[in-house]
């Protein structure tokens, strides 16, 4: 989307101190925005709407305690900005929902269907009949409490405002910053190169640009697992990782039902669902492993189908997934084959349905997989999964998917999707 087409967020701000935000809004990043219309914020004084000679817009509170700004005043000022129907009124709280990323992104979708109001509270708070009657959303900054809302509200604005195009000179510069993938940013030098001692990375002097881009990755990559590794929960990782990521379909050896050595057939719709997976979540390479030489033509024929001739054309999306997948005779020839190609051995992580000692949760092994510095390939077995040697061999073994509920039994295409979407899903 162009900046002509994007929508511009619509923002009010109510507060009795207007020339504290006003001065802020008229600086720098903002200013710039608003002076070249992409984004629309008014600042609407509090004690216009105030009765009385003294212009009184706060009182004691009952039951004792501080001062509370009334009910009154802070309805008429956000009804004068607009109707209920076409605002969206936020009440920066140290009792409301925490502030993210994610939700900056929510509240910049607000602001292009209806007027975000920011209300700035001040001493106890604002009447909680207020809050009842008008408030949509109570926003916190963090577990701690400052004097008013302005600070709160023009943090939120600044975060919205960094997110429509042109706001910020490099718009790619913004989808580098901490948090917007759900990773730290990387480390940042400036002149002079050496600085009391303290040296700038030589990696960054050289000029290689995919050296620096690696070096940048990776710096990324240890901060935040360092610092913040909660975060990796919801951050896209893909980008970070030094290698490619390769998903193994393994029909031999597997265990039947009675637990003994078996081979089994592949399936249309493990190809197609399971290519579509890979695709969707940046995989290298779906290999299908199988010792049959019909079943690997077999798969073949199928892929050919959707990657050649009227396949393609029928349906360009299905031939751009499918053109990933590979065949191998064995185990350890797609591992060899791996290896060969990305010249570093592969970090394997074998995926059952049953609990084994030693396995790890999806989330350790998203760690693991960032600081490893090698290709990753998930192993998923087929018919009732793979065998004890199988799973010893690998470099780690992911805990077994759970829905909570004591029943286990995934299909293997509906494991693949899961397990791709935790380890390389963006939120």
């Amino acid at each position: 989307m162009s900046e002509t087409d994007f929508p511009v967020p619509r923002i009010s701000v109510v507060t009795a101190f207007p020339d504290v935000v006003r001065g802020y809004l008229s600086s720098s990043v903002l200013g710039r925005g608003m002076g070249h219309g992409l984004i629309d914020v008014s600042v609407v004084d509090l004690r216009d709407f105030a009765t009385g000679s003294y212009r009184q817009i706060d009182d004691y509170c009952y039951g004792g305690g501080g001062m509370v700004l009334m009910a009154a005043p802070l309805e008429a000022a956000v009804e004068s900005v607009a109707a209920k129907e076409g605002r969206y009124v936020i009440y920066p709280s140290p009792q409301g929902r925490p502030l993210c990323q994610e939700l900056v992104e929510d509240l910049l979708g607000i602001a292009a269907r209806k007027r975000l109001v920011f209300v700035c509270g001040h001493y106890e708070g604002v009447d909680e009949r207020f809050v009842l009657r008008h408030v949509d959303m109570e926003i916190s900054i963090g577990d701690f409490v400052i004097t008013g809302g302005e600070l709160p509200s023009l943090a939120m604005i600044d975060a919205i405002a960094r997110l429509v195009p042109g706001v910020v000179g490099s718009f790619d510069s913004v989808k580098e910053d901490s948090f917007f993938s759900g990773m730290l940013d990387n480390p940042h030098y400036t002149r002079p190169e050496d600085w009391s001692g303290d040296k700038v990375p030589d990696t960054l002097l050289g000029g290689d640009h995919a050296a620096i881009s690696r070096y940048r990755r990776r710096e990324a990559s240890e901060r935040t697992v360092s610092r913040r590794p909660e975060l990796l929960a919801k951050a896209g990782i893909m980008p970070y990782l030094e290698c490619g990521v390769y998903v193994l379909e393994l029909h031999h050896p597997v265990l039947d039902r009675n637990r003994r050595e078996s081979t089994t057939s592949v399936t249309g719709m493990d190809l197609h669902d399971i290519a579509r997976a890979c695709r969707t979540y940046g995989v290298r390479k779906f290999i299908v492993v199988t010792p049959l030489a019909s079943q690997r033509e077999l798969i073949g024929e199928v892929a050919s189908h959707w990657t050649t001739g009227y396949g393609a054309e029928f349906n360009p999306d299905r031939a751009d997934a499918m053109k990933g997948i590979k065949t191998a005779s064995s185990l350890s020839r797609a591992l060899d084959w791996i290896n060969e190609k990305e010249r570093r051995p592969p970090f394997v992580i074998a995926i059952t349905a049953r609990e084994r000692g030693g396995s790890l949760s999806w989330l350790t092994l998203k760690e693991m997989m960032l600081l490893a510095a090698r290709p990753v390939v998930l192993v998923f077995g087929t018919g009732s999964g793979l065998r004890e040697e199988t799973l010893a061999s690998a470099d780690a073994v992911m805990s077994p998917i759970s829905g909570g509920q004591g029943y286990n039994h995934l299909s293997v295409r509906s494991a693949v999707s899961i397990t791709l979407d935790r380890f390389f899903g963006f939120r």
